[in-house]
């Protein structure tokens, strides 16, 4: 019995000699730098159709990035402000408040933008209106940089739409900047400075973007594909204005590349103009990879690609592919909504703004007219249900209290609904069936639209193709585990482990 414990001991004691010799694993390299780029409107499968064409930037995301295959959005409207709301915040339009990129303001009876802001003024060109993420109510991956107590950050975000650039900055960015199309300038606002940076403003004065311009005018540059090489040479001057990447903390700059989705509404997803400014924008980004390489080194730079949104085929093409599809005027949901109030209770103004096709209810009128606010929405409700091509109508009060179907049409429903900003009515239409008069669309909970590249690149990440099933949501908590930072404040997502270098 002796031996036995005396031999326990012993390999005991040599485990333990054993586990305190063995070197420590090398701590994974921070970066220096993070980036997060966002392409307006790209479907997930224009990175397989076009692959075998790409020659820059996306064939190094797809060579040397951890590709997820299978990552979606999963709320409702899939646009341009709810996608870049949640790339850096990890948080459904349930807590950022995001509800679409413009909507019925019940506080002041006004119609309102995702940044709008009446209280900051724009620099840079003159504006009617100031714009700020005032609206945003969740912390994004560069406002936990700021919080962290570590060394000092910079965050910067930019692109040619307003809600671009602010939405992924959050609120303590050093600057979000986007394109004035009538002076051509790339302007601010007050939230962040009283002025623009001595960078910023010499850039503009140079008209450094005058070389695409030709004939074409600031607006019809900034919507074809010369836009993206206008967002990429001012990233660059941000970054050398800004000393992004060089600075004492670890620094992050948001880019959004806006022309992608001016083109696929006008042509289409499978149009050769779509395919066109892909491959153009995998040049624009091998140009920016080959500065970044040059000024910070690829291997301080963590790189995230995503997109805000998907997009619809043209329903002409779809009809000649003998597959559902066609186009609903927004006009005959309005008109159903109040010719069905009007009829039940009499005539009056029912309807005092909309998001897309989606009526705000005149509240205090209901009020008034003593009438009650869920029976006045399902009377509404069912008016549209009875239109041709629409799959499902949720009314604020059913959303309010969870009572859309559990499937994932509701499930998206649901996570995009923020009930002091919602509608009265959230309309579903049919698969490939679209509001727009001409061109395409996006905004529906349908896979068209959800499923976008997630890519990851850089130091501590695992290269290769990941086909399992994550959200884009899951980009936030990632990041700042990997930054090791707290998790924004309304992030739902996962950390995907699966990449990270152990």
């Amino acid at each position: 019995m002796k031996r036995t414990l005396l031999l326990a001991a012993l390999g005991a004691a040599s485990l333990l000699g054993w586990a305190q010799t063995r070197p420590a694993a090398a701590p994974v390299k921070k970066p220096k730098l993070v980036v997060m780029i966002v392409v307006d409107q790209f479907r997930y499968d224009y990175l397989t159709k076009f692959g075998s064409q790409f020659t820059g930037g996306f064939r190094r995301l797809l060579d040397h990035g951890a590709v997820f295959s299978n990552a979606y959005y999963d709320h409702m409207p899939t646009v341009t402000a709810v996608g870049h709301s949640i790339v850096l915040t990890g948080a459904m339009p349930a807590s950022s408040g995001i509800v679409g990129n413009e909507w019925y303001d019940r506080r002041t009876g006004q119609q309102v933008t995702s940044v709008s802001d009446d209280h900051v003024e724009q620099l840079g060109a003159p504006a009617k209106r100031g714009a700020s993420p005032h609206r945003l109510l969740v912390s994004t991956v560069g406002d936990e940089l700021k919080m962290s107590g570590k060394a000092p950050s910079k965050v910067v975000s930019l692109s040619i739409k307003d809600r671009s650039a602010i939405m992924p900055g959050g609120h303590m960015a050093d600057g979000a900047y986007w394109f004035d199309k009538p002076s051509g300038n790339f302007v601010s606002s007050t939230w962040y400075f009283k002025e623009l940076p001595a960078w910023a403003k010499t850039f503009n004065d140079k008209k450094v973007i005058d070389q695409w311009k030709g004939t074409l005018g600031y607006d019809k540059m900034a919507e074809s594909k010369f836009g993206n090489d206008v967002v990429e040479t001012f990233a660059e001057t941000a970054i050398e204005g800004e000393n992004l990447g060089r600075n004492e903390g670890i620094d992050l700059l948001s880019m959004s590349f806006s022309a992608n989705d001016t083109v696929g509404h006008a042509k289409g997803p499978d149009s050769p103009e779509a395919k066109e400014i892909t491959l153009h924008t995998d040049k624009v980004l091998d140009k920016f990879f080959t500065f970044l390489d040059k000024r910070i080194g690829m291997s301080n730079v963590v790189v995230v690609l995503s997109a805000d949104h998907g997009v619809a085929p043209l329903p002409e093409l779809m009809a000649t592919r003998k597959m559902p599809g066609g186009r609903i005027q927004e006009s005959a949901v309005l008109d159903a909504v109040t010719a069905a109030l009007n009829a039940k209770y009499g005539e009056s103004k029912w309807v005092l703004g909309k998001s897309g096709p989606s009526p705000y209810l005149d509240h205090k009128l209901i009020a008034d007219s003593k009438l009650d606010l869920e029976e006045v929405q399902q009377v509404a409700a069912h008016a549209v249900r009875n239109l041709p091509h629409i799959a499902r109508v949720f009314t604020r009060e059913e959303l309010r209290r969870g009572l859309s179907q559990n499937d994932m049409v509701g499930q998206r429903a649901q996570n995009g609904f923020f009930y002091q900003r919602a509608s009265d009515l959230v309309i579903v239409p049919e698969p490939y069936w679209l509001f727009e008069k001409s061109g395409t669309s996006h905004g529906t909970p349908w896979n068209y639209d959800a499923h976008v590249p997630v890519i990851f690149m850089g130091p501590g990440v695992k290269a290769g193709k990941y086909a399992g099933r994550v959200c884009v949501n899951d980009i936030a908590p990632t990041l700042t585990n990997m930054l090791e930072v707290e998790t924004p404040s309304g992030a739902v997502g996962r950390v995907l482990t699966e990449m990270l270098v152990k």
